[in-house]
C-alpha cells in the first residue's frame, strides 16, 4: 500500500531538476564557506539553524493540524520519543557530523568537484555494509558495480607519473574516503535499526539538531573557536553559508521530502547520480577548477557504478521501495505510540529515513 499523491509529471520534474541543481550546487557553496570559516564551525552552524527552522515549522503544523478533524491521528504532529531522540542522534552523527563534516574538511584543500565523485560512492557502501551487518542480499549487478565504483576511486587517487605524487592532498583524500563510510552507516542504521519520529520535516529537523551540535563540539575540540575571528569572514564566506542554509538544506530538503509523497524512489534516487556531475560541472564553471581527463575518467567510472548500484538495488527492492504509510506498518516492541518502523530496505521513507550527502 502507497502513499502517493496524484501529481502532474511536470511538477515531478520541476522538482527532480531542483533537487539535481540545489545539492549539486552546495558543493561550491561549501568550498566558499570554509575558504574563511572552520569547517566544523561552518557546517555546524549551518545545521543548527536549517534545524531549528524546520522544527519551528513543524511546531507552527503541530498547532494547526492538532485540531483539524480531517487529518488522521498517524500523520499528526506528535513530541518524539526517548528512542527516537536517540536514534536521531546516532543517524545525525553519522550523517552530518560524520557525512558533512568530513565533506567540509576535505573541501579545504580538495576541489569542490573531486569531492563530489568522492561522495558519489556513498551508494556503494550502503550495500558493503547492508551486505556485511545485515546479510542483505546483493544482485550480481550490484557486485559489478561495487567493483567497478572503487576502480574509479582507485583512477581518481593513484599516483602520478614517475613522480609517486598523490593527484591531490593526501589528508583532504582521506576525510573524503570516510565521509560516504559515514554516510553508508547512517543509511544503514536508519533503515534497519532506527526508530525516528514519522513526520519528515521532524525527523529531518531532529537530525540537523543533533548533527549540529556534534559539529559544534568537534569545532571546540579541534581548536577552531579559539583561532576563529568574524571579522576575517570574507563576503563570498558569508554568502555561502547563507545559500547552504536557505537553498542547500530548506529548499533541498523540503524538496526531497515533497517528491518522497508524489514521485516513486527509484527516479529520486537517480540524484546520486546526476548530481556529482552537476557539482563537477558548476566547480569547473563558477570556481575555475581545472577539469583533468583522469578526473573525467574517474568520475565517469565511479557515476556508472553507482547507477548500476543504485537501479539494480531498486528492482531487487521493488514493492519494498514504495512510501508506505506509517498507519500501515506493524510495530516492533516499543510502545505504539514510538511509531511505525519501516521494513529493511526502505531506503528513504517517508519519514526522511535517509538523508544524501548535499
Amino acid at each position: 500500500m502507497t502513499r502517493r499523491q496524484a501529481t502532474s509529471p511536470i511538477a515531478v520534474w520541476a522538482g527532480l531538476l531542483t533537487l539535481y541543481f540545489v545539492w549539486g550546487s552546495t558543493y561550491i557553496g561549501i568550498r566558499l564557506s570554509v575558504e574563511t570559516i572552520p569547517p566544523f564551525l561552518m557546517a555546524g552552524v549551518r545545521f543548527l539553524i536549517a534545524g531549528s527552522v524546520l522544527i519551528a515549522w513543524e511546531l507552527v503544523a503541530a498547532r494547526r493540524l492538532g485540531s483539524d478533524p480531517s487529518v488522521a491521528e498517524a500523520d499528526r504532529p506528535r513530541l518524539p520519543t526517548r528512542r527516537e531522540l536517540r536514534d536521531s542522534a546516532i543517524v545525525g552523527g553519522a550523517l552530518l557530523f560524520g557525512g558533512m563534516g568530513m565533506v567540509a574538511v576535505g573541501e579545504t584543500t580538495v576541489p569542490a568537484g573531486i569531492a563530489a565523485i568522492f561522495i558519489a560512492t556513498m551508494p556503494l557502501w550502503v550495500a558493503v555494509l547492508g551486505r556485511i551487518f545485515f546479510d542483505e542480499r546483493l544482485p550480481a549487478a550490484v557486485i559489478v558495480g561495487i567493483v567497478v565504483g572503487l576502480v574509479g576511486v582507485i583512477i581518481l587517487v593513484a599516483p602520478l607519473g614517475s613522480t609517486g605524487e598523490l593527484a591531490f592532498d593526501p589528508r583532504g583524500i582521506f576525510v573524503l574516503m570516510l565521509s560516504p563510510l559515514f554516510w553508508g552507516a547512517g543509511s544503514v542504521y536508519s533503515s534497519h535499526r532506527a526508530r525516528l519520529p514519522h513526520r519528515p520535516l521532524t525527523a529531518t529537523g531532529l537530525q540537523m539538531l543533533c548533527g549540529g551540535a556534534f559539529l559544534l563540539l568537534g569545532a571546540i575540540a579541534v581548536g577552531e573557536l579559539r583561532t576563529f575571528d568574524v571579522a576575517s569572514v570574507s563576503t563570498r564566506s558569508w554568502l555561502g553559508l547563507l545559500y547552504l542554509i536557505t537553498i542547500g538544506s530548506l529548499v533541498g530538503f523540503t524538496t526531497f521530502v515533497w517528491l518522497l509523497r508524489v514521485a516513486p524512489l527509484p527516479r529520486i534516487a537517480t540524484y546520486a547520480y546526476v548530481n556529482p556531475i552537476v557539482a563537477f560541472v558548476l566547480a569547473g564553471i563558477l570556481l575555475g577548477e581545472t577539469i583533468e581527463p583522469r578526473s573525467v575518467v574517474a568520475g565517469a567510472v565511479i557515476v556508472f557504478a553507482v547507477a548500476l548500484i543504485v537501479t539494480a538495488r531498486s528492482r531487487a527492492s521493488g514493492d519494498a521501495l514504495e512510501v508506505t504509510p506509517a498507519r500501515d506498518r506493524p510495530a516492533d516492541d516499543d510502545a505504539a505510540a514510538a511509531g511505525p518502523k519501516p521494513a529493511a530496505g526502505d531506503a528513504a521513507a517517508g519519514s526522511a529515513r535517509v538523508i544524501y550527502p548535499d
